[in-house]
């Protein structure tokens, strides 16, 4: 997997000669090889509680799309595939036609409060639910309420990281709630460790 091989067209690396970047990304094409997802990509993708898709129409237009769900609701297949359970929605069904006549799709991964990101680049599979239950159960989803219409997998042509500049961190309800209550345990125990005191002062003064 080369990202750099993949996303440097011939007009890209026209804008990076111009500006002074070309020599640097050369380098990186030429050493820049991945075998497949590692450890990194993995965890970060199972905590993630939503992606972007870009798809291309017949048109010629790309279309891009929100797609939510709980945390880790696209899931590692193996090491170069990735997939989801696709939820009914608006029914417009752009993403899901787009990839009929064109399957290559890019995903974008944004944790903002880690002020992270990460592109991928994948050839999408569009899959009916009757025919692959082993696939479903693999991706199906505990404790979380949804009407699954098709399978949707993704094979990972190439990935890469952005660096975190301008990411504005963010965080959800989730983690605001997490650290209030690491909070509220600290005070809590501050609160007994001073009653206790109390006690034993009020008790050694008898």
């Amino acid at each position: 997997m080369n990202y750099p091989k993949m996303a440097f067209t011939d007009a890209v690396k026209d804008f990076q000669e111009r500006y002074g970047s070309r020599a640097s990304y050369g380098r990186m094409e030429e050493h820049r090889y991945t075998d497949g997802l590692t450890e990194s990509e993995e965890e970060f993708i199972a905590r993630q509680d939503n992606f972007y898709i870009s798809t291309i129409s017949e048109n010629g237009y790309p279309y891009i799309q929100f797609r939510g769900g709980p945390k880790g609701f696209l899931k590692v297949v193996d090491s170069e595939t990735l997939g989801f359970i696709d939820f009914g929605g608006n029914k417009q069904y752009v993403s899901t036609g787009n990839l009929v006549t064109n399957n290559k799709a890019a995903l974008f991964l944004l944790d903002q409060a880690a002020r992270t990101r990460l592109k991928i680049f994948a050839e999408a599979s569009v899959l009916p639910i009757e025919g692959n239950s082993e696939l479903y159960d693999k991706l199906n989803l505990e404790d979380y309420k949804f009407k699954a219409e098709r399978i949707i997998l993704f094979k990972v042509k190439a990935y890469d990281w952005n660096c975190p500049q301008h990411i504005t961190p963010r965080y959800t309800l989730e983690e605001i709630q997490d650290e209030f209550a690491a909070q509220h345990e600290y005070i809590n125990k501050l609160r007994k460790e001073n009653a206790d005191l109390k006690a034993q002062l009020a008790t050694n003064n008898k």
